[in-house]
């Protein structure tokens, strides 16, 4: 049986010892203060598939994905590896064969697919990529697209005379050359992917601490997390700023390594060489690193046959189960686990609790209301769209009417509750809502024409409209409503200016 590359590069260095590294002590994962709407991931190869997988099961929490030349959600559970990698064409039915497992999937097995129109995307390739390649790097952002990530937060960089590694603008030792997929797959490309990605999820970024302190590594003890899983290792990293862990408000990054990349390896490389942690230093972000095993053992994937994962990679074949790119995986689940431990301090830094009762109301083409139940104690409120702060100043009360919204958009909001100190609060359950449509229909007729026209249902006697659920009264052909339509099968009781 052919040994394909992604699967198999790290045979041939997999015996090689890197250098002991110190003993530490091990700790338990620590919880900090993190801002839970700036939760983030992104990762190489396997780790790239890993980050998309999560980005989709989870996506309400990741508000941002960076994949780094890795392949589409869901492409080994229904193909062979070489059709999901080797720079194989990934055709538009396979394409849809991924859609409707997401289509099948969402709101249960994984997140509602709602969310992932509102995250932000990074995708990078190397032109000279043979071991995953741009074929299925378009594939993923063809995914993408299909699934509402809209052009402004979606950006895909290739670069020419690149092969399958990780990207950065500096010299690292014992770094492969740009053109060349060899140990430990990262590389000098005059290109620092790290910023690229960081930079598209959280917007301008401080300059970078090239000589982070040592100290704010932290090795934990991941084994409690991982359900005896096979293919992860007993511990994981942390990079967690001083300001982070004096208890300032914080972001969360995940890093996901590739096949050949864990600890194990090559030691703390990608931990240290690949420009993460030199910007989270500096820009208020706490940096995960969850760590794979080499695994020898043959086992039965989704549809490659007995593999073993010599090479410590990511799931994204089935090897530890069928569900490995939905919620309950053990990898998936695993490393959501320790998101929520590290952000199991999260307060916003105050101690006001959550807004309730969070809805939208008055949907226009470019604008929305959004309305919550005030908090005890609050001096205010900041509103967030889609993990954003769009209020510059806490406003005073509820409601709050945000504007230069798109047509016929699905959003979320959350809101949280400010003290008299500036501290936020935690944040609330979100609310999503969809703009109307710029060419808003009105239809005035009876009720038992309106059910006839599919603009409304009848139960119990009664009409009520498709989408906003509202009674329209007696199921009558003397009753006469008007509806306007403000989206796809959503009409409201009103009339068009």
């Amino acid at each position: 049986m052919k040994v394909h590359a992604l699967l198999g590069l790290a045979m041939a260095i997999s015996a090689l010892a890197t250098s002991s590294p110190a003993q530490a002590v091990v700790a338990a994962l620590p919880s900090f203060n993190v801002d839970t709407s700036q939760t983030t991931v992104s990762g190489m190869s396997s780790g790239g598939y890993m980050a998309s997988q999560l980005g989709y099961a989870f996506s309400a929490t990741f508000k941002g994905v960076g994949v780094f030349t890795g392949g589409p959600y869901s492409c080994g559970g229904h193909y062979p590896a070489s059709n999901c990698m080797s720079n194989a064409v990934v055709s538009a039915s396979m394409i849809n064969t991924m859609q409707a497992d997401i289509n099948n999937w969402s709101g249960t097995s994984i997140d509602d697919k709602i969310n992932v129109t509102n995250q932000k995307v990074f995708l990078w390739v190397g032109n000279s990529d043979t071991t995953v390649g741009p074929n299925e790097m378009n594939a993923v952002k063809t995914l993408y697209q299909n699934n509402g990530v809209a052009a402004a937060n979606l950006d895909y960089i290739k670069r020419d005379n690149t092969a399958h590694v990780m990207p950065t603008d500096f010299d690292a030792t014992g770094n492969s050359a740009c053109n060349n997929s060899a140990s430990p797959y990262i590389s000098n490309c005059g290109f620092d992917g790290a910023k690229a990605a960081l930079s598209k999820f959280y917007g301008a970024l401080n300059a970078r601490n090239d000589a982070p302190s040592a100290g704010n590594y932290i090795e934990f003890d991941q084994s409690v997390f991982i359900n005896s899983n096979p293919g992860m290792a007993a511990n994981g990293w942390l990079y967690v700023p001083a300001n982070c862990r004096a208890g300032a408000v914080c972001k969360l990054h995940v890093v996901l390594h590739g096949c050949a990349q864990n600890y194990a390896t090559i030691g703390d490389k990608y931990l240290k060489s690949t420009g993460y942690a030199r910007w989270a230093d500096t820009n208020s972000i706490i940096v995960l690193f969850p760590q794979t095993k080499n695994d020898g053992t043959y086992r039965t994937t989704a549809a490659s046959g007995w593999l073993a994962n010599t090479g410590g990679c990511w799931d994204w074949l089935g090897w530890y189960g069928s569900n490995f790119a939905q919620k309950a995986g053990t990898q998936m689940s695993a490393i959501k686990a320790m998101v929520d431990k590290v952000s199991a301090g999260a307060s916003g830094g105050g101690t006001l609790p959550a807004p309730v009762g969070v809805n939208t109301s008055n949907a226009s083409a470019s604008s929305m209301t959004i309305g919550w139940a005030l908090v005890t104690g609050a001096s205010g409120y900041r509103v967030y769209r889609g993990g954003a702060l769009v209020t510059a100043s806490p406003v005073a009360a509820s409601p709050y009417n945000d504007s230069g919204l798109s047509a016929d958009t699905t959003y979320s909001w959350t809101v949280r509750a400010v003290d008299a100190n500036g501290a936020e609060g935690a944040a609330s359950e979100p609310a999503s809502g969809t703009t109307t449509r710029s060419d808003a229909s009105c239809y005035t007729a009876s009720n038992f024409a309106h059910t006839m026209a599919a603009r409304a249902y009848a139960s119990y006697g009664y009409a009520f409209a498709y989408g906003s659920q509202q009674n329209l009264g007696l199921w009558s052909s003397t009753v006469i409503t008007t509806l306007k339509r403000t989206g796809s099968g959503y009409y409201v009781v009103g009339t068009c200016p």
